[in-house]
C-alpha cells in the first residue's frame, strides 16, 4: 500500500510575517492631536452645559425668593386690614403627589 502524497504549499518571502501591521494606534502623532481635539471639545462642551444649568439654578432660586416676597407681601396686607389669615406649613421644596390609584394604569374611551 501506498501512502497518499500530502501536498506541499511552497511559502515565498511574501509570506513572512512582520509588525508592519500591527502599529500601536496609540503612538501615532496625528491621532493623538485629533484625541486630544476630541478631549479639548468635549471640556469645552461640558462646561457650557454646566454654565447653563447653573444659570438655571440661579434663576429658580431667584424665583422661590420672588415668591416668598410675594408671600410675605400679602400676609402683611391681609394683617392691615384686620383679615385673619391661615398660617400654612412651610415648603422647603416640591414633594411628589400622593398615589391617588391602587391599581394598574387604566384608559377609558
Amino acid at each position: 500500500m501506498t501512502s497518499p502524497m500530502t501536498k506541499r504549499i511552497m511559502k515565498g518571502v511574501q509570506d513572512i510575517r512582520t509588525l508592519s501591521g500591527r502599529v500601536d494606534e496609540g503612538t501615532i502623532p496625528y491621532k493623538l492631536y485629533m484625541k486630544l481635539s476630541m478631549l479639548e471639545m468635549e471640556k469645552f462642551r461640558r462646561g457650557k452645559e454646566k454654565q447653563s444649568a447653573l444659570e438655571r439654578v440661579r434663576k429658580i432660586d431667584q424665583r422661590f425668593q420672588d415668591i416668598e416676597a410675594a408671600r410675605q407681601e400679602a400676609i402683611r396686607t391681609l394683617e392691615a386690614q384686620g383679615i385673619p389669615h391661615r398660617r400654612l406649613p412651610a415648603v422647603d421644596g416640591p414633594t411628589a403627589a400622593p398615589r391617588t390609584t391602587t391599581g394598574p394604569f387604566k384608559i377609558r374611551y
